[in-house]
């Protein structure tokens, strides 16, 4: 039994005071689910007020990227010992943001990864291929390369403390989203390729979440899925009533 990772990647939203008042209204919220967690991803900037903000709760925070190295002259970047040294427990690796705007490659995500697990972080590391590439039926290849470039090279300890984001770069923040049945397909992908890479017990203990315009309704044909461990959320997770609902998933839709 897998439990469900149900996480939310605000991007560059909020500010500190906007974070607090979130969380005001959110936790309560969630207060009484049980068998999944609970994770939220602010910009750094509001990384302690959401720490604060969710003492004595079942939520958790994550951080939206990190540097590989644990200390030096990299103006403006942050590293996985700061960010655990504060409370965060969680962080957001190779979003394909990142890869798109700032350079992130399957190198820097190994080493990402490498650093958050040294760090005591729980790494949520995403995949995914673009619209040309689905179309022009490369999804299982791109899939099978981006996960060969990094995360492979783990160890079997060491994947089992990871989870893995599928994210079709095509249905973030668009609007459009993958059919419950083509994320499924290409989360079977991913558990096949670690099983080669990693071995079949990391393989079947791997949660791997879907992001792509999740919304409340349609989180519970998601979540119907065998494949689908929990979600990444981006839009969606900004508000916390329509957040909560997405955490509240119905339980018959679990596995």
């Amino acid at each position: 039994m897998r439990t469900p990772v149900m996480a939310g990647n605000w991007k560059m939203f909020k500010n500190s005071a906007e974070t607090s008042a979130f969380f005001q209204i959110f936790t309560p919220l969630v207060a009484q689910t049980s068998g999944r967690e609970i994770v939220i991803c602010p910009p750094f900037v509001n990384l302690t007020a959401a720490i604060d903000a969710v003492r004595d709760s079942t939520v958790e925070i994550g951080a939206q990227n990190l540097h590989w190295k644990k200390e030096g002259a990299f103006t403006g970047e942050v590293s996985a010992r700061m960010l655990s040294s504060i409370g965060a427990r969680w962080v957001l690796i190779g979003h394909s943001e990142r890869r798109q705007f700032f350079g992130d490659t399957d190198q820097t995500v190994l080493e990402k990864t490498l650093a958050a697990l040294e760090a005591g972080l729980r790494p949520i590391v995403c995949v995914g291929e673009l619209l040309d590439e689905r179309e022009s039926g490369r999804t299982h290849l791109i899939l099978a390369s981006q996960l060969a470039g990094s995360v492979a090279a783990l160890t079997p300890e060491q994947f089992s403390k990871i989870a893995i984001a599928y994210e079709p770069v095509w249905a973030i923040g668009t609007g459009k989203t993958a059919t419950p049945e083509m994320a499924a397909d290409a989360h079977q992908v991913i558990r096949e390729q670690v099983g080669i890479h990693v071995g079949s017990d990391a393989a079947s203990q791997l949660r791997i979440l879907y992001g792509g315009s999740v919304k409340p309704d349609n989180i519970d044909g998601l979540m119907t899925q065998q494949e689908i461990d929990g979600v990444l959320v981006g839009g969606a997770s900004l508000d916390p009533i329509g957040f909560a609902k997405i955490v509240n998933y119905s339980s018959q839709a679990g596995k």
